[in-house]
């Protein structure tokens, strides 16, 4: 089982260099939020024991699923972001699905070998994911207005220390 949480850590993240530089740049806040706040949720599950992680590639890893946090779900929610952002109803039901097939369908193969259901059942962890998702949304929102005033003020200072016009699709030198 070690060999499927390193490559569950490792794989997603090859998969970047099929990814624009921009959107990686675009879209790393979000995913490393959300990690932070499912790595908070594995502390919670661990401390109400709703979960419990039987086998795990880190010391620390019998709190927080590693690979998972920090390797699918990361980077899933980057490319997830990468397809659906600014359509929110797609990027909804986008969410929705991914989560039900986890949750619903793979995990009854991982389920007995790398964790087990204690105090939490499958719908209790299917309605956190879809509570993340929407958090995660208005904080990806949030952070993109921040992104486009800075690069409205960037924009203006640029023009004011080399003040250029545009006139019929030609730059000239203002006077």
């Amino acid at each position: 089982m070690k060999i499927i949480l390193w490559l569950s850590l490792i794989l997603p993240w090859l998969s970047l260099f099929l990814m624009k530089k921009q959107a990686i740049k675009r879209y790393m806040p979000v995913a490393i939020f959300v990690s932070l706040l499912v790595t908070i949720l594995f502390e919670v599950a661990h401390a109400f024991n709703w979960w419990v992680l039987l086998d795990w590639i880190v010391p620390w890893g019998y709190i927080t699923n590693v690979p998972f946090v920090y390797g699918a779900f990361l980077v899933g929610t980057m490319w997830i972001f990468y397809f659906t952002y600014q359509k929110f109803w797609l990027y909804l039901l986008t969410n929705i699905i991914i989560d039900a097939v986890f949750i619903f369908g793979i995990s009854h193969f991982f389920e007995g070998r790398l964790y087990r259901f204690a105090n939490m059942g499958r719908w209790g962890v299917f309605f956190l994911m879809i509570g993340l998702t929407l958090i995660i949304y208005g904080y990806h929102a949030w952070q993109e207005d921040i992104f486009k005033k800075q690069s409205v003020t960037r924009n203006r200072e640029r023009n004011d220390k080399f003040p250029l016009m545009e006139l019929s699709g030609r730059k000239e030198k203002a006077k």
